[in-house]
């Protein structure tokens, strides 16, 4: 559904050239709700801007929408193209000085759509995001996470192909924020929109998004299906984006700054075992003890649902004989499983 090739964004401000995006190439997939992340700064909101070319690449670079050029379009066949690229931002971007129902009706002014069917649209839009009661109401009377489902319907009046949303859950409560997410997985699974959200928070990603791309310093430096990210992250700025939406990391380290909860003796190993997919649900604890005669002290343990499959996370102190826990440690690793070893008292720590 879209492609950027090769885009680079240059501009001056304070008199200082900034680069706010290098040479990024990316692929989105038709139906593919796909993540953007990075901190501010990353240049993630520059680069979407481009996929409707309200920010112009400034090198050769191409933007790609449902098979179609944007960079080789005039200005009459560019405003055609952004018809079908639906845009909606943090802050809402509503009309105070007019209804719900005018707001969203606005995009249909030169539709060619009689008024009947513009009033019929509108109301089927408003119907769809919750808000068929609150078409007569002004912006001003609305909470935050009701503007913002207004400025979905408002941006999925013109039917696009493609829905932009630039930091859409970022001034919103987190309950609040959920059932906007919920919402735009309803617009993806049933009008078919390929969905590109930017955002800093790896929760929303985790929460929506069948890919990502993650930013910094406008290069993207890490991208993937969320599965494949969140169980082999390489780069450090992704582990530390993914340890904000798990916790795990914390709740480990927590665990290891604390002797007490330890209380490691001479010979025990002190294991982090991960594991995806059907694993996750396996007794493994049982076997260690029952088929390898090894006692598992479970110090910490995560289940996470990532693209509906589960993700594993156990901390153990694994307390046995030494051949014993070697056993039982070749079969955690043989068993779809991936073990890393924090401590080893059998002899000396790895």
């Amino acid at each position: 559904m879209i492609t950027l090739q090769n885009i680079d964004v240059t501009f001056e401000q304070n008199q200082k050239q900034i680069h706010a995006v290098k040479q990024v190439s990316l692929q989105i997939n038709r139906g593919d709700i796909y993540g953007i992340i990075g901190y501010s700064g990353a240049g993630k909101s520059t680069l979407v801007r481009t996929i409707n070319l309200l920010q112009r690449p400034t090198n050769e670079g191409k933007v790609i929408v449902s098979d179609t050029d944007l960079t080789s379009l005039n200005a009459k066949q560019l405003r055609e193209a952004r018809k079908k690229i639906g845009m909606i931002f943090q802050h809402f971007n509503l009309m105070n000085s007019i209804s719900v129902f005018s707001n969203v009706a606005f995009p249909l002014k030169k539709s060619g759509l009689s008024e009947q069917e513009i009033i019929k649209k509108v109301n089927k839009l408003l119907k769809l995001v919750g808000l068929e009661d609150k078409a007569d109401a002004y912006p001003r009377q609305l909470s935050g996470g009701q503007k913002q489902r207004v400025a979905i319907a408002r941006a999925l009046a013109n039917d696009p192909h493609v829905l932009l949303c630039d930091e859409a859950t970022s001034a919103l409560d987190p309950k609040t924020t959920y059932s906007i997410l919920e919402l735009l997985k309803q617009v993806n699974q049933k009008l078919g929109i390929t969905i590109v959200i930017i955002t800093h928070e790896m929760q929303v990603v985790k929460e929506v998004c069948n890919r990502v791309a993650v930013m910094e310093k406008g290069e993207v430096i890490e991208e993937g299906s969320i599965l494949n990210i969140f169980t082999h992250p390489e780069r450090q700025l992704t582990k530390d984006f993914i340890d904000t939406a798990t916790h795990i990391n914390k709740g480990i380290e927590t665990i290891l700054h604390h002797e007490k909860l330890l209380n490691l003796k001479q010979g025990d190993v002190l294991a982090k075992i991960s594991f995806v997919g059907s694993s996750t649900g396996d007794p493994l604890i049982t076997k260690l003890s029952t088929h390898y005669n090894v006692a598992a002290n479970i110090l910490f343990g995560n289940v996470e649902i990532i693209q509906e499959t589960p993700i594993g996370t156990l901390l153990v102190v694994l307390s046995g004989q030494h051949e014993d826990i070697a056993g039982a440690l070749s079969y955690i690793e043989q068993n779809q499983a991936t073990l890393e070893i924090l401590e080893d008292l059998r002899g000396g720590q790895i």
